[in-house]
């Protein structure tokens, strides 16, 4: 039932407070008029009694204590569905700025979603190929699985996700019944362009779906995003049946979006000035991945934040890594040596990427090879320190060996660059190319059988440079 009021008690900031509000609810949307008949849209954000605090999406100014006219609409806020929301672009609360019109909707559902019962929820299986070798060889991303990604100012997390939105496929029989939703929270004009000129010229855009928070929208617009992201994906995947690809960039706007908003309510900081809620809050969104058993779609997330100051410890990458299962990780070194993508391989985990590959899933040396490449990598840091130390000529036979694999693998295994689109077989037969160019005793980590199948350092340089050109498959 909705109730409608006349006036308001209190206003401050984005925030208007009302007295004598009776059955009122936590979430529910109110329409706002104002004196010359224009309309806004809040939100109740606290409850005290019968004193009900409401969030103004587009700000209090022009606001009137004494004649502004309040509609409680009785329900939380909701975002229209149907599959035509493909292809289509909305704002941060779900209203179409495309130009095209609006949504015919099959049905409304609540942004807040609806948790899933954890004996509901089926193990992850199956991968998602990107088409970057350092994802998809090392630090594979399974088919419901929540894998971040770390940045910083400056690194080049934007250019990566559109990379992702353009090469991201599944394989098989499923390989058609595959979509994105990509959630963008806090960019700049130019960066948000950058985004839907991407996908228009690269021809994805019919299977992308985007909602947009630009940098002066109202941050409590900000707060929105991601649940109307993820609304809309639970609805393809588990009404559609479609496999959807989340990517939510950038969560550390979201997060400062949190802190201003608590900040305003006046609540209690915790560390460096978030809530103490921060960690809850961030559940909610990032638990809305997964698959449901007996379903046939699936949510997985690619959650992109940049780190201040590049520090990993800092309360928005440190709750993240707590909440999802690994992290990729940008390189500000290897950005600065002109790998693109900078992805730093021994920082980076997929917790789940043992579950998803292997025989029946990508190949029956992914693990023995991705293992191998993490050891050999390891080892080439280690020569490194010692060469910054007594200097690369004065190194053993077998460091100068490591040293110049790993300036090989950093520049051709993670340094593909921004337009190749690599299988799964060619990361899998550069990664044992460039393990050629090591001693075969290196191989420590190798099955016998398996260096004797595809060890071959007489045409290592060969492999790596078909695979460069496009033509590694086999």
């Amino acid at each position: 039932m909705s109730v409608q009021l006349l006036g308001l008690n209190e206003i401050q900031g984005s925030l208007v407070a009302l007295d004598h509000v009776p059955n009122v609810s936590n979430e529910e949307v109110v329409e706002i008029e104002l004196s010359n008949g224009a309309k806004r849209v809040g939100r109740v954000v606290q409850i005290e009694g019968e004193k009900a605090v409401v969030q103004v999406f587009q700000g209090t100014d022009g606001l009137s204590k004494t004649n502004t006219k309040t509609k409680f609409l009785g329900h939380p806020m909701t975002l229209g569905l149907s599959h035509e929301i493909l292809g289509r672009t909305f704002n941060g609360i779900g209203t179409p700025i495309d130009g095209l019109g609006e949504i015919f909707a099959d049905k409304f559902e609540d942004v807040n979603g609806k948790p899933l019962n954890p004996v509901a929820r089926q193990y992850p299986r199956n991968y998602i190929q990107t088409g970057i070798s350092s994802i998809d060889g090392l630090n594979t991303l399974i088919r419901g699985q929540k894998l971040p990604i770390f940045s910083g100012s400056g690194l080049p997390h934007d250019q990566l996700a559109i990379q992702i939105v353009r090469q991201a496929k599944l394989t098989g029989e499923d390989a058609s019944n595959f979509c994105i939703v990509f959630g963008a929270m806090g960019v700049k004009n130019d960066v948000a362009d950058m985004f839907r000129r991407s996908f228009e010229e690269t021809g994805v855009m019919d299977n992308v779906c985007m909602f947009v928070n630009l940098s002066d929208d109202p941050i409590i617009e900000r707060t929105l995003t991601p649940r109307c992201a993820l609304t809309a994906a639970e609805y393809l995947a588990y009404e559609q049946g479609m496999n959807v690809l989340v990517i939510l960039t950038d969560m550390t706007s979201y997060c400062e979006a949190i802190r201003e908003f608590s900040s305003s309510k006046g609540e209690i900081p915790s560390r460096k000035g978030y809530p103490g809620y921060l960690y809850s809050d961030l559940a909610s969104l990032y638990e809305r991945a997964g698959i449901v058993k007996g379903g046939k779609g699936s949510v997985t997330q690619i959650p992109i934040l940049t780190m201040p100051n590049d520090d990993i410890t800092h309360p928005v990458p440190d709750l993240t890594g707590y909440i999802t299962e690994g992290q990729i990780v940008l390189d500000r070194d290897l950005f600065m040596n002109g790998i693109n993508p900078p992805i730093g391989v021994l920082a980076s985990l997929s917790r789940l990427m043992k579950d998803g590959i292997g025989e029946g899933y990508t190949r029956k040396d992914h693990q023995d090879v991705a293992n191998q490449l993490f050891a050999s990598y390891a080892k080439v840091q280690d020569a490194r320190s010692l060469a910054s130390v007594i200097g690369e000529d004065e190194l053993s036979e077998i460091d100068k060996k490591y040293m110049d694999f790993g300036r090989k693998f950093e520049q051709y295994f993670v340094g593909q660059g921004n337009n190749a689109n690599r299988s799964m077989q060619e990361t899998l037969n550069l990664g044992w190319a460039l393990l050629s160019t090591l001693p075969e005793a290196a191989l420590d980590r190798l099955d016998p059988e398996l260096i004797k199948k595809n060890y071959d350092p007489e045409h290592a340089e060969r492999t790596i440079q078909l695979v460069l050109s496009g033509e590694g498959e086999a």
